[in-house]
Parts: C-alpha cells; structure tokens; sequence
C-alpha cells in the first residue's frame, strides 16, 4: 500500500491495549484514557468486534488467539437457544437485558462468521460456524443490524459457499438495506446517514457475488463512491460525524467517530477486492491517514505509547479515552493497510 497523506510509516497493529481492556470474561467497553473502567462492563457489539479483528490477523500470537477464544466464549454465552442475543453484561457477571435482535445480534454474527472463515484454530472455526448457523435463522428489521449480520454471513460463504442460511441472510440483508435512489445528490437508500454508513455499502457489494437474489454490483458501488465523495474535505477523509446527517440538512464535522472511518476502511477493502480497481485502495489509504493526523484537525487519532484508538475527533483535538470500540477501529483499519504493505 502507498504511504499515507503524510507520507509517514504506518504502523503494525498493536494489540497491547486491547489486552489491557480484556479479562478472563470479556473485553471492557470503557476506558478513561488508556485506565479501563470497569463499572461500565462488557457488550456483545464491542467482544463481536473484538472476535473481528482477532480472527482476521494473519499469524496471530499466542495471546491474540486467546483473545479470540475468550471473545467466542462470551458471544456462545450471550446468544439463546433461538440464536438472539443478550448485549450488556455487568462487572458483577449479570445480564441487564433480555435476547434480542438489534446491532449487537448482527455483530455477534459478524464476529461468528469472522473466526469460522478466518481463524487458524479448527476449535474456534467449528464453535463458532455452529453459533453463526443457529444466529443465521433469524431476522432484524434495522438496516443496520442487518447489514452487520450480512458481513459475517459474506465471510462464511467465502469459506463455505454451499452454506444455505448464509446465503439467504446475506441476500435478506441487501433486500433490507435496498436499492440506491435515482438523485444524485442523495443516492443513498435511507433519509439520513447514521453510523457506520460504509458498512450498508459493503454489504450490497459482497451479495452481488451470491449467484442468485444478489443485487446488481453497481448498486454498492454507486452507494460506496457518493459516500467517499461527500466525505472529502481538501482531499483528506472527512467522515460524517456522531449526530449523523439528514437529507437537504446542514452538515457538521464533528465529533467524528473511529468507527466510521474503520468501515469505510472495510469497504474499501471489499469493493477492492471484489472489482479488482485498484483506486479503492485509495480509501483504504485515506482511512489509515485519519488515523495518523491526515484529518480535519491535523492531529493522531491514536496513543503509540498503548496501541489505544481515541474515541473521537472533537473541534479542540481528540478525545483522549482509549475506549473498546475506537481501538478496535484503529486495529481493524490497519489490519487492511498491511495488506497493500
């Protein structure tokens, strides 16, 4: 991969951190700085993630495959009888909420799907492909939910491509998510951008591949070069912040999260490995530059002193706690570098 925007080394992911906010349960999802706060506790979407990262690094370490088995323990442990999942467990190892089907179902089946494509250690695939079929039979009506259960259900059938229930969620997914619109000043499927906007973008992409019910190519790709060109600003990555961004509305810039820069990573990736266009390896390689200062403030979005991601990009500079989900963000975004390395 081409050097970032400002032309420094990028650098190996580092799982130090994400070590520091895991214990023999799970993996933490607060932190003040780099100190984890306990009395906020564990939840399925960030352990989901968590079981992302670690499935997919290539040669993983003795520690980071234990990561991964820790992670699929708790998700095995979240999930019922009827493939929902629990999403909040306290320090004190109760569950606050009951099984359900919203963002953190379709992450768990992200993460399922993830380790029973990607990971070295036969255990964790057979476990964790078990997990994902039983989560696979079931639906979310949020577009999101389900495009993150499409993104485990495309890793699976990469692996298994005669896989019946992955096919059919991948396919339900994109239906779900829809069609892009005929204005080309607001193609996207939906009224507003919300959060990992890239992800819906990625999931249209990888269900054009399914042989039958996918989508045409053109429609993921058409909804993944708007969303790359309204998040330029003087040729740097400029990602829709927190509050989100309506049609015909006023745009702000911040606080702009880590997540949205590590799935347009994500389907950067995908859209370049899918069509073979190497141009999506410049999103890729913008991604990566957010990180490193290539942003709208001019500034890291990540401590080398312990491999922690900030969690957010505020109008002062960054927010200097080092929570779970902005970690895993910089992890999984320099996961993709590496491979153009």
């Amino acid at each position: 991969m081409p050097d970032s925007g400002l032309r420094q080394p990028v650098p190996r992911p580092s799982f130090a951190h994400l070590s520091r906010l895991s214990d023999d349960t799970g993996l933490f999802e607060h932190a003040r700085h780099a100190i984890v706060r306990r009395e906020h506790g564990y939840c399925t979407d960030d352990v989901a993630r968590g079981l992302v990262v670690t499935s997919r690094q290539p040669e993983p370490t003795e520690e980071v495959l234990r990561l991964a088995e820790r992670y699929l323990a708790f998700l095995t442990h979240a999930q019922d009888a009827a493939g929902a999942f629990r999403n909040r467990l306290g320090h004190d190892r109760r569950w606050t909420d009951q099984p359900g089907l919203g963002d953190w179902w379709g992450r768990a089946l992200w993460g399922l799907g993830t380790a029973a494509a990607r990971s070295p250690a036969a255990w964790i695939r057979e476990e964790a492909l078990v997990a994902f079929s039983r989560g696979a039979t079931r639906r979310s009506r949020a577009p999101h939910a389900m495009a993150f259960a499409g993104l485990g259900a495309a890793e699976v059938l990469r692996r298994h491509p005669a896989h019946a229930a992955a096919a059919a969620l991948l396919a339900d997914a994109a239906t779900t998510i829809g069609a892009p619109g005929p204005d080309p000043q607001w193609p996207w499927p939906q009224e507003r951008l919300t959060y990992a906007s890239a992800a819906l973008a990625e999931v249209v992409i990888a269900a054009s591949q399914l042989r039958h019910d996918g989508p045409p190519l053109d429609d993921g790709l058409r909804m993944l070069n708007w969303l790359r060109d309204v998040q330029q600003r003087r040729g740097r990555l400029s990602v829709v912040p927190a509050a989100g961004w309506a049609c015909g509305a006023a745009r702000l810039r911040h606080d702009q999260q880590p997540i949205e820069v590590a799935a347009f990573a994500d389907a950067c990736a995908t859209a370049a490995t899918i069509t073979g266009d190497p141009g999506w390896e410049a999103g890729v390689e913008q991604a990566v530059g957010w990180f490193l200062g290539d942003n709208d403030i001019g500034t890291r979005m990540w401590d080398p002193a312990t491999g922690g991601g900030y969690d957010g990009l505020t109008p002062h500079g960054p927010n200097l706690n080092q929570g779970a989900e902005s970690t895993l963000a910089l992890i999984s975004t320099l996961q993709h570098a590496r491979r153009w390395s």
